[in-house]
C-alpha cells in the first residue's frame, strides 16, 4: 500500500470541505423526518467527497503536466507525432491528454 502524498491529502481536504456540510444537512434532515431530502443531500455529499480525486485522475496530475510541458510523453504520443508529420494536435486532443 502506498503512502499518501501531498496531492492526495489536498484532494481529500478539498473533498471533505465540500462534502462535510452536505453530510451534516443530510443527517439533520433524516433526523427530523424528511428522508427523501436527507438522502439527496447524503448522495450529493458522497459525490462531492470523491469529485476532486476523479477530476485529478481524469486530467492527470502534476507529473503528467510537467511531462507534457517538457515534451517527454509516452510512446503513443511520439507515434502520433510521427503519423501526423507536423506534431500539432487539435485543442480537443490536448484536453483529452
Amino acid at each position: 500500500m502506498r503512502r499518501l502524498g501531498l496531492l492526495d491529502m489536498l484532494q481529500l481536504a478539498a473533498g471533505i470541505s465540500m462534502a462535510g456540510p452536505m453530510f451534516v444537512v443530510g443527517f439533520e434532515l433524516l433526523r427530523t423526518g424528511r428522508p427523501v431530502r436527507g438522502a439527496v443531500f447524503l448522495g450529493l455529499g458522497a459525490f462531492a467527497l470523491y469529485f476532486p480525486t476523479y477530476l485529478v485522475n481524469r486530467i492527470g496530475g502534476p507529473r503528467a503536466w510537467i511531462r507534457r510541458r517538457l515534451g517527454r510523453g509516452d510512446a503513443d504520443e511520439t507515434e502520433r507525432d510521427d503519423e501526423s508529420g507536423d506534431g500539432k494536435w487539435s485543442l480537443l486532443e490536448r484536453l483529452r491528454r
